[in-house]
């Protein structure tokens, strides 16, 4: 993707020398100058400089096998579309989940085509992915997956009737919370 949208950069968290080395001579043999890959070490998500890092970004790019988890939850919550393909297992879902529950389906790709193809139109149209993020920034503010009270909430719900299951001798069984 990199090839076919000269303008972008791929930025990337590093924490070894030999990873930096060997990624950099790999993208070297692609023809991708190494100008074109920035390389950030971990920041510590307590006190939200991370989130501040993450809101540089235009695109986050969820990857395959093993969708981002935490990763990508952060990014939305810095206001960063999240385009994402989701495998077959939990562990490849749930940047689709979480993009599900912004209300987001348009970021989530059926295939690598079609997640390559979307990729480079938002590199090449700014102003679409533009209008992506400003939804996305609307939808946080009412999102269920954002509100944290409301979770605390339905968990505690979930905790009595699974402790009301347990006094009356039921099987553990599903619980729904509306």
């Amino acid at each position: 993707m990199l090839l076919k949208t000269p303008e972008s950069i791929l930025w990337i968290s590093e924490n070894n020398g030999s990873f930096k080395k060997n990624f950099l001579k790999e993208f070297s043999m692609l023809g991708i100058p190494s100008e074109r890959i920035i390389f950030t070490k971990y920041l510590n998500s307590m006190g939200g400089e991370h989130l501040k890092r993450y809101g540089l970004a235009d695109l986050f790019l969820d990857t395959l096998p093993f969708n981002a988890h935490t990763t990508a939850v952060d990014t939305l919550k810095a206001g960063v579309p999240t385009l994402t393909l989701p495998g077959k297992s939990f562990a490849s879902r749930v940047g689709s989940s979480l993009l599900t529950a912004v209300n987001l389906p348009e970021l989530i790709s059926p295939n690598q085509e079609s997640y390559e193809a979307l990729a480079i139109e938002l590199a090449h149209h700014p102003d679409k992915l533009a209008e992506i993020k400003q939804k996305l920034i609307r939808k946080l503010l009412n999102a269920p997956l954002f509100d944290t009270p409301l979770f605390t909430t339905h968990r505690e719900l979930a905790c009595e009737q699974m402790y009301q299951r347990y006094q009356n001798d039921l099987l553990p069984d599903y619980i729904a919370i509306n």
